[in-house]
């Protein structure tokens, strides 16, 4: 047997206009669809206010509004009519084995959310990925009863899968009713990959939007309407979204169940536009799930204020706190951490000590950074830019090559001179020209850096018939152009010319440069930092530096785990 409301017809009664009383989660019929009850609150001149959320095939998840003195039919009377349980029609199932009984059945358990006391993970085995405890652990921090609300940083380094642990999280969020309003904010490089992966591996459905998007929502939804109640589940690129002043009074009046956030060590800065939509979106979500591989900047301030996103309370005094202190609110693993290299032993070769190398830098770029500190980092004075922080990035564009220095330069005049204004622009792009002079015609053999990475490859074995294998990351992409284009020149004993970057291909992968041999045996990684300033020097001996990290890796790639028939990466 199975039950039939037979509502639309006659099974329940009229609502009057005032003396009601309607409890949440009773069923009525307005305007000949079925509604649930959430709420009502009386109403000094119409009636009862009854918040309610559609039930029947038209209006489905459709939030609503009726006022019990405004509502009436054609011929007068109340258009608002109660479902009555007791005249609900029992109806045989004459479906094989009670097919469609047990379908229903299955249907309501499914949409049942679970009990908030139960603790333990409900769906880790229902979905298209390997069996990982330590990618499970994330989703059992939140569900474990140590936050009044499911609050996390995950902080794994990258390869561990972070993007798996949200999708897990917000699954069983969603299986115990806790995550029906759904914000996803990212990065635009990744918002497309990370859409995929929790449809594909979780079936959580995200609508993608951008500011086209937005505003098409906009005009076809009725004047005044929020734009980001027109869908439950949005995933949204942070350079969008940041623009508080445009979105910022919809976002203001909106909850929702979860919000994840993606690269958020990005978010630390006070002040900048993507800490204010941090700030903005924190108190209203009960859910907040940050991810990032790299949290803490080094300063301790900084990364309390990223926890006080999750908990303002956390953290009593910022400079001084311990991990003890916000272990219910941070989780990071490592390749070397227990838990991940008992699953995954033999998945990934260990890694050598980091080793740093120092290079002098060479004339010319002394004369590049004596420019720098002269010029526009002056001890005393005032920067020749108006702009507090580009010298900053001048010097950080520098300490990655001249080649991603001259690209800066560039940018930066194109962007004063479309301004037209040689009052106000004509001293900064004095200073820019003459940096472009000192940039330009720089070789190879200019550079300190290149050239001691060039003898840390000959050190390890790289060479023109060597089977050894290294990766160069480099932070900016002229200085991987650069230095493909000097391998290329050549010496006759360097290594093999790295492949050019592709047009076509991701952020990071535009930014490795491979070096010659067939088989992975060993990685280098450079980066460059700024020493500190001697105070006896007359000016200041920076210098360039360089840290390569040999590795060992495994003679031939290995081969990941397979379900379900795929080959769902981890």
């Amino acid at each position: 047997m199975t039950a039939q409301q037979s509502s639309r017809q006659s099974s329940g009664q009229p609502v009057p206009s005032t003396g009601t009383s309607l409890p949440p989660g009773a069923q009525i019929v307005v305007r000949d669809e079925e509604w649930l009850v959430k709420n009502v609150t009386r109403t000094d001149h119409d009636g009862d206010r009854i918040e309610a959320v559609g039930i029947s095939e038209f209006v489905r998840d459709q939030e609503a509004v009726f006022f019990t003195g405004l509502e009436r039919t054609r011929d007068g009377a109340p258009g608002i009519e109660l479902m009555d349980p007791a005249k609900t029609t029992l109806i045989s199932d004459d479906s094989p084995n009670f097919r469609r009984s047990r379908l229903f059945l299955e249907a309501i358990l499914r949409k049942t959310p679970l009990p908030q006391s139960e603790r333990g993970l409900a769906l880790a085995d229902s979905f298209l990925l390997d069996s990982l405890p330590y990618q499970q652990r994330p989703a059992q921090l939140a569900l474990s009863g140590r936050n009044l609300r499911p609050r996390m940083l995950i902080a794994d380094v990258v390869g561990l899968g972070k993007t798996l642990e949200i999708g897990l999280t917000l699954a069983e969020l969603i299986r115990r009713g806790r995550g029906e309003r759904i914000l996803v904010v990212t990065p635009q490089h990744v918002l497309e990959q990370f859409q995929h992966e929790l449809w594909t591996r979780f079936a959580i459905p995200l609508i993608r939007l951008d500011s086209a998007g937005i505003e098409r929502i906009q005009r076809e939804i009725p004047a005044g309407r929020n734009p980001f109640t027109f869908f439950k589940r949005v995933i949204v690129s942070i350079d969008t979204l940041k623009n508080t002043d445009q979105y910022k009074h919809h976002l203001e009046h909106i909850r929702w169940d979860a919000v994840v956030i993606d690269e958020s060590h990005n978010l630390i800065n006070r002040g900048s536009l993507r800490n204010q939509l941090a700030q903005l979106l924190a108190p209203q979500t009960d859910a907040l799930i940050l991810a990032s591989a790299t949290p803490h900047n080094g300063n301790a301030r900084s990364f309390a204020e990223l926890i006080a996103l999750l908990d303002p309370a956390a953290i009593r005094d910022p400079e001084r706190y311990s991990a003890e202190d916000i272990k219910h609110l941070f989780i990071r693993r490592t390749k070397v951490s227990a838990e991940v290299r008992e699953k995954m032993s033999g998945q990934w070769s260990d890694r050598g000590p980091s080793e740093s190398v120092h290079c002098p830098a060479t004339p010319a770029e002394e004369k590049i950074f004596e420019e720098l500190a002269q010029v526009w980092l002056p001890p005393e004075g005032r920067s020749v830019s108006e702009v507090p922080l580009f010298p900053y990035t001048l010097l950080k564009s520098f300490l990655s090559s001249h080649a991603a220095l001259s690209s800066t330069v560039e940018t930066r005049i194109k962007t004063l001179e479309k301004k037209n204004d040689p009052d106000a622009t004509g001293a900064e792009l004095a200073a820019l020209q003459r940096l472009r002079e000192l940039t330009t015609g720089l070789a190879a053999q200019d550079s300190a850096k290149f050239t001691a990475l060039v003898e840390q490859l000959k050190a390890i074995g790289v060479g023109p018939r060597s089977e050894t294998r290294v990766v160069v990351f480099s932070e900016r992409v002229q200085t991987t152009s650069f230095s493909v284009a000097a391998s290329r020149a050549g010496r006759a004993n360097g290594p093999t010319p790295p492949a050019a970057p592709s047009k076509t291909s991701s952020p990071r992968s535009r930014r490795r440069s491979r070096f010659g041999g067939k088989l992975p045996n060993a990685g280098v990684s450079t980066r460059l930092k700024r020493p500190a300033r001697s105070a006896s020097a007359g000016k200041p001996p920076w210098k360039k530096h360089a840290s390569s990290t040999p590795r060992r890796t495994a003679s031939d790639t290995s081969k990941r785990r397979k379900q379900h028939g795929a080959t769902p990466p981890n």
